[in-house]
């Protein structure tokens, strides 16, 4: 039997609007707008407090619950996406209190205990009390209560309109309490949706303050004419946005909002190139000078391009050219982007153009801005060592990509069919497909074959 595609007529429909996204990119800038001015805003309404800036890692958190409420208003009133079939919700069953307690409390125990096996992994991880953890660790300790108790309205609310209220969730705490029987594939799945809400959801808070005060107390007018700061600035504006929104994506993981984990990557191979990526395993970026360390001795690009103002502004808007990018990519997941996870598919946007501009614009931009092979030490070791390392953290994201895409390939027809459109008709995906075919002459006819 040919394992070949079969032939798409056209992209599918995305199950994320473009809408959401922009909706949450605005709100955000408005909420940026609103803190850099701050001063004059509290002097002209005579406000209590400090009259400066509000560029504290209380207000970065603040923009969480403003773009996530700015998303999750245009995803129920302008999209509608709590009347998707794929919620799992009938607005019009109202199962009766009595039926849905059992359920409900079954549930309850298995959520409380997913958040107590957290709290003991927080714990434990030493890494999560030094540094840029210690603010992680502080919101979601007070986070920790509320989350708690209102867990119990919306559990009781939520289970009296569900389908099938026996959820992953509740498999868990029917394996806790022992009554009913539970299936293992759901608990697994359970279990691996939690462990990527608690491990990225704490990093991602993690990095909040830091890009959230450079941005509210950046003096755009005194850099307005030197490439280098401004496109800092800049870049650090549009990761900014990626962090803020990427992080809305971990908080709000509701069902009504059709934002809800549906699996996590259950491949071995996914969960070891994605954490490679991130803390504890890589401190702060890639670069750091240890066993994937490519920045020994590279001042980078403003360094080599010092004394050529024009090429200095081309390079800063081809690297702001490439963030923005980064930045689109999250955004365009709305309330739905978190590692590792499906949660429907994503075919608009820069994924109109390749299936991972993500990992491509961020990889584009470390070779740029970099720029690995040429070193201040004049040395050939380090730039053979830059050269190849960085050759390799490249090489582990098209690792995750490749692991990523069989996950959804597993899970969806539409990705199936988005997969395969993308092949033939998205000019980045295509172009890339073509020169893997040519680097591997007769392994598409062997597959067609098949």
């Amino acid at each position: 039997m040919s394992s070949a595609p079969i032939p798409v007529k056209s992209r599918p429909a995305s199950d994320v609007s473009a809408g959401v996204g922009l909706c949450g990119l605005a709100a955000l800038l408005v909420w940026l707008a609103i803190c850099r001015n701050w001063a004059a805003i509290a002097q002209a309404f005579a406000l209590p407090g400090p009259h400066a800036p509000m560029s504290g890692p209380y207000a970065a958190v603040a923009t969480l619950f403003v773009t996530g409420t700015a998303m999750a208003l245009w995803s129920v009133l302008v999209d509608k996406v709590h009347r998707r079939p794929s919620t799992g919700i009938d607005w019009n069953r109202r199962r009766p209190f009595a039926e849905s307690l059992d359920l409900s409390i079954t549930k309850l125990a298995g959520l409380w205990a997913t958040w107590a096996l957290i709290g003991a992994f927080y714990c434990i991880g030493r890494w999560y009390w030094d540094g840029q953890y210690l603010f992680a660790m502080e919101v979601i300790g007070a986070a920790a209560l509320p989350v708690f108790v209102l867990s119990v309205p919306y559990v009781l609310w939520l289970d009296r309109r569900l389908i099938d209220p026996r959820d992953q969730a509740w498999h868990f705490g029917a394996l806790l309490i022992g009554r009913e029987a539970w299936d293992v594939e759901a608990v697994k799945k359970h279990g691996r949706a939690w462990t990527i809400k608690a491990f990225f959801g704490a990093f991602m808070i993690s990095i909040l303050p830091g890009g959230f005060a450079q941005v509210v107390e950046a003096n755009f007018g005194a850099m307005i004419h030197d490439p280098v700061p401004l496109a800092s600035t800049v870049i650090a504006l549009l990761f900014l946005i990626d962090v803020q929104i990427g992080t809305v994506g971990y908080i709000f993981t509701f069902r009504p909002l059709d934002a809800h984990i549906r699996s996590g990557n259950p491949l071995l191979a996914g969960w070891v190139a994605a954490l490679m990526c991130y803390p504890p395993f890589v401190w702060g970026t890639m670069g750091r000078a240890d066993v994937l360390g490519y920045e020994v001795n590279t001042p980078g690009w403003s360094f080599w391009l010092q004394g050529h103002p024009m090429l200095l502004w081309l390079w800063a808007a081809l690297l702001v050219a490439l963030t923005a990018i980064y930045a689109w990519a999250t955004f365009a997941f709305g309330l739905r982007f978190s590692n590792l996870t499906y949660r429907g598919v994503l075919t608009n946007g820069p994924y109109r153009f390749t299936r991972h501009p993500a990992y491509l614009s961020k990889n584009l931009f470390w070779w740029c801005s970099t720029l690995p092979f040429l070193v201040s030490s004049h040395a050939l070791t380090d730039m053979v060592r830059n050269t190849v390392l960085l050759g390799v953290v490249s090489a582990i994201y098209y690792w995750r990509a490749r692991t990523e895409e069989a996950h959804l390939l597993a899970e969806d027809a539409k990705y199936r069919a988005y997969h395969a459109w993308m092949a033939e008709n998205a000019p980045i995906t295509r172009a890339l497909t073509k020169l893997g075919d040519r680097l591997r002459p007769g392994v598409r006819e062997a597959q067609a074959a098949e």
